[in-house]
């Protein structure tokens, strides 16, 4: 499904209105536009299953290595992503990922995991999800069923409403495979 553009435009007028103000002043006349085209750049992975994101990213070499070396692993982190809380609308700013993964005969371009990143994080998202989903993808792509993603971020539905905590993180945590039991395989991601 593609995002639909003009129907965004339509509600965001029907907000400014809503909220008491002007869609024709001058400051307002085309932020509906505006609105519509930045929601269009910011879930762009809405458009997207995780088995597509997948296949667009899909770009692996082969490594050499034949069996389960947990004594290799490939680690990427302070990867900058934003989001959208599913919940309130709401930016998740400020976001680092940190994605683990030990090969498996094949490795995954470097900048293909932090396209990843980008790509699901342009949804309307949970933090939890969006570990889930990097998590999924990089097992499609790399084979290897020994992923790990930390997710560290700022929501501005608890600084900027609510109860209004500045500077509080929220860290989410998604261990698969070796990366659940092995504390040493856990130390990469501090």
């Amino acid at each position: 499904m593609m995002i639909d553009t003009k129907a965004i435009e339509e509600h965001i007028r029907g907000i400014l209105v809503a909220l008491g103000d002007d869609p024709e002043r001058e400051g307002l006349k085309d932020t509906p536009k505006r609105v519509a085209k930045m929601y269009e750049e910011v879930f762009l992975g809405m458009n997207y299953s995780n088995h597509e994101i997948a296949q667009m990213f899909d770009k692996t070499f082969e490594d050499g290595i034949e069996e389960l070396d947990t004594s290799k692993v490939v680690v990427m982190k302070d990867i900058d992503l934003f989001s959208y809380c599913e919940h309130h609308m709401a930016l998740m700013y400020d976001m680092k990922a940190t994605v683990a993964y030990i090969p498996n005969g094949k490795v995954i371009g470097l900048s293909k995991i932090a396209r990843i990143c980008d790509m699901v994080g342009r949804r309307l998202q949970l933090q939890e999800r969006i570990g889930q989903d990097i998590a999924d993808i990089m097992t499609e792509i790399t084979g290897s069923e020994d992923v790990a993603v930390v997710l560290e971020g700022y929501h501005s539905c608890v600084s900027a409403r609510g109860i209004k905590k500045n500077n509080t993180r929220t860290m989410t945590v998604e261990l698969r495979g070796s990366f659940k039991d092995d504390a040493a395989l856990q130390m990469y991601l501090r």
